[in-house]
């Protein structure tokens, strides 16, 4: 259970589970800062007018490359584990 929550997914695309804590927790911050000032200029449109738009092309420009190498990467072995045991 503890590999299921934890580690599949990061070894799937390549990473640690600290790096990939590292890297989503960076592109979460940068999606709530953008949002924010999207929010802003919805109400004040003079304000952030390219942010938005900047932050998303930033964060793609950063995904695309990370998403092609997680892609090319070994896929560990699939392994059987029973719900339980008689």
């Amino acid at each position: 259970m503890f590999q299921t929550f934890f580690l599949d997914h990061p070894r799937r695309v390549g990473e640690t589970y600290w790096g990939h804590a590292h890297t989503a927790g960076s592109f979460g911050v940068r999606m709530v800062i953008g949002g924010v000032a999207c929010m802003i200029h919805g109400l004040l449109p003079a304000f952030f007018v390219k942010t938005g738009s900047t932050t998303v092309r930033n964060l793609y420009g950063e995904m695309q490359p990370r998403s092609e190498r997680a892609s090319r990467a070994e896929m560990p072995p699939l392994q059987f584990l029973p719900e339980y045991e008689i």
